[in-house]
C-alpha cells in the first residue's frame, strides 16, 4: 500500500510507537501540570 517492503515498514513502525508514546507522554504531563495550576472544575 505505502510501496516501502515489509522490514522498512516494520523498523518506521517500530519508531513511529516510541515517537508516538513519548508525544503522549508529554500531553499528559502538560494536561496534569495545567490541572494542578489552575483546576477546571
Amino acid at each position: 500500500m505505502t510501496g516501502l517492503p515489509p522490514d522498512q515498514a516494520k523498523e518506521f513502525h517500530e519508531q513511529f510507537k516510541i515517537t508516538y508514546t513519548a508525544f503522549v507522554g508529554i500531553a499528559a504531563v502538560a494536561h496534569l501540570l495545567v490541572l494542578a495550576w489552575k483546576p477546571w472544575f
